[in-house]
C-alpha cells in the first residue's frame, strides 16, 4: 500500500510538471500564426508578436467558420500606461477542439489624436442633431414625433455606437446608452401645450413664430442632453482602428481518444436471504471509456463507463465457490467518476457464479459493488470523438 501511496504522488508530480502553457507566435508581416504549424487543442496558450509602431491595443477575435460574431471568443492586450515595449503576449482561455478549423482576426488600435477625436464627436453630434429634427413634426396641438420614444432611445443608442465603429473607448467601456435624463425629456415632448407658447417665450422679434420657437427651444434642448452625455462619454481619448488582419480556416491538431486501465479494490455483497448477507472484497483490473471531453464538458468527461473483472475467485461461508462467466472470474460493470486526476471511484453491479459444493450446480448472480481505482491512460487513438 505505501508504494502505491509513492508511485501515485510521483504520477501527480509528474502531470503537474508537464502542465506547462504554450506560447506560438503571429507574424503581422507575412500573416502567418505557428509558423504554419497545427495550434494546440484542449488546452489554453499564449498568442505573442512583434508590436507595429504607434499600436497600442491589440485584439483576436476567435471563431469557428461560417459562425455568427456573436459565438466568437475575444482576447485582448494593451499597452500599460507609456512603457515601451516591442511584443504583445495574449492569453488565449478557452481550448479550441481537436481537428477542427478556426477563422482568427487580429485589431491593431492607436490612440486617436486631438483631430480625429474632435471629428468624431462633430460627426456623431451632426448625425445625433439631424436624426431628431428629421423624427418631430410640430402642429397646433403640440410636437409630434415619427416614432415612439424607446425606438428612439434605440435608434439614438445605435447612431453613437454605429459612430463608433472602428474606435475603441481607452478604458475598454462600451457606450451605455442615453440616461433617464434623455428619457424624461423624450416624454416631456407629451406633456407640451403650444397653445401656451406666448407665456413661455420672452424676447421674440415680432415675425418670430411664437408656436416654431417654443417647440425648436424645446428640440434644442433634447439635442443638447443627448450631445452632453455623448460628450462625456468620448472626454477620455479613443483608440483608433488601424488594420484587421484575418486568417481563415487554419487547423488545430489532431488529437488521439484515449482508453484508460483501472487497477483497484472493490467489494461486493451476496445476499441469499433478508437475514443473510456476505461481504467479499479484493483487487480489480479492467478499462475505462470517458462519456464525454473533460476539457469542454467538465462532468461528462471525468464520468465513465468501466467494465473489467476481480483477479480471484471468492469462497462463500457456507463452502460455496463464487467465480464467474467465460473468464471463470467476477465481471464487474459500472460507472466511475475520475478524482484527483489518477483516482477513480467505480460503482455498479458484478456478475458472478456460484457453484453449491454438494450438487455442483452453477447458478449466476448479479449483485452490486463498490471499488476505487488508480487509472492510467492505457492506449491511444481509440477514436476522434474529441
Amino acid at each position: 500500500m505505501k508504494k502505491i501511496i509513492i508511485f501515485t504522488i510521483l504520477l501527480l508530480t509528474f502531470q503537474i510538471s508537464q502542465a506547462q502553457i504554450k506560447s506560438i507566435n503571429y507574424d503581422v508581416v507575412s500573416n502567418e500564426i505557428n509558423s504554419g504549424v497545427v495550434l494546440p487543442a484542449e488546452e489554453p496558450f499564449y498568442i505573442k508578436g512583434t508590436l507595429p509602431r504607434g499600436i497600442a491595443y491589440v485584439k483576436i477575435r476567435v471563431n469557428r467558420p461560417g459562425k455568427s460574431s456573436k459565438q466568437a471568443e475575444n482576447y485582448d492586450w494593451k499597452r500599460a500606461f507609456d512603457f515601451e515595449v516591442n511584443q504583445y503576449e495574449i492569453f488565449i482561455a478557452d481550448p479550441l477542439k481537436s481537428n477542427t478549423n478556426y477563422d482568427f482576426e487580429f485589431f491593431f488600435y492607436e490612440r486617436a489624436g486631438e483631430d480625429q477625436m474632435e471629428s468624431v464627436k462633430n460627426a456623431i453630434g451632426e448625425n445625433l442633431e439631424s436624426y431628431i429634427r428629421s423624427n418631430f413634426e410640430v402642429s397646433s396641438g403640440g410636437i409630434k414625433a415619427y416614432n415612439n420614444d424607446q425606438v428612439m432611445i434605440t435608434q439614438l443608442n445605435q447612431i453613437v455606437e454605429n459612430g463608433l465603429e472602428d474606435y475603441r473607448h481607452f478604458l475598454g467601456r462600451d457606450f451605455p446608452g442615453f440616461s433617464d435624463l434623455v428619457k424624461q425629456k423624450l416624454d416631456q415632448r407629451n406633456k407640451l401645450k403650444l397653445r401656451r407658447a406666448r407665456f413661455n417665450i420672452l424676447g421674440k422679434s415680432d415675425g418670430d413664430n411664437e408656436k416654431a420657437a417654443y417647440a425648436n427651444k424645446y428640440i434644442e434642448e433634447l439635442i443638447g442632453a443627448v450631445q452632453n452625455e455623448t460628450e462625456q462619454f468620448l472626454s477620455r481619448s479613443l483608440m483608433s482602428l488601424v488594420d484587421i488582419r484575418t486568417i481563415n480556416s487554419y487547423p488545430t491538431e489532431k488529437l488521439p481518444g484515449t482508453l484508460s486501465l483501472n487497477f483497484g479494490y472493490g467489494a461486493f455483497a451476496v445476499k441469499r436471504n433478508l437475514s443473510s448477507t456476505e461481504y467479499f472484497n479484493g483487487p480489480y483490473l479492467g478499462l475505462s471509456l470517458p462519456l464525454g471531453n473533460k476539457t469542454f464538458q467538465k462532468f461528462l468527461g471525468n464520468a465513465s463507463f468501466s467494465t473489467g473483472v476481480f483477479l480471484q475467485n471468492f469462497n462463500a461461508s457456507s463452502g460455496e465457490r463464487i467465480s464467474g462467466p467465460i473468464v471463470n472470474l467476477p465481471i464487474y460493470a459500472g460507472l466511475g467518476y475520475k478524482m484527483f486526476r489518477v483516482m477513480r471511484f467505480n460503482a455498479g453491479a458484478v456478475l458472478i457464479n456460484m457453484e453449491d459444493v454438494n450438487s455442483g450446480v452453477k447458478t449466476d448472480f448479479i449483485q452490486p459493488y463498490v471499488g476505487m481505482s488508480l487509472e492510467f491512460n492505457l492506449w491511444v487513438g481509440l477514436n476522434n470523438r474529441r
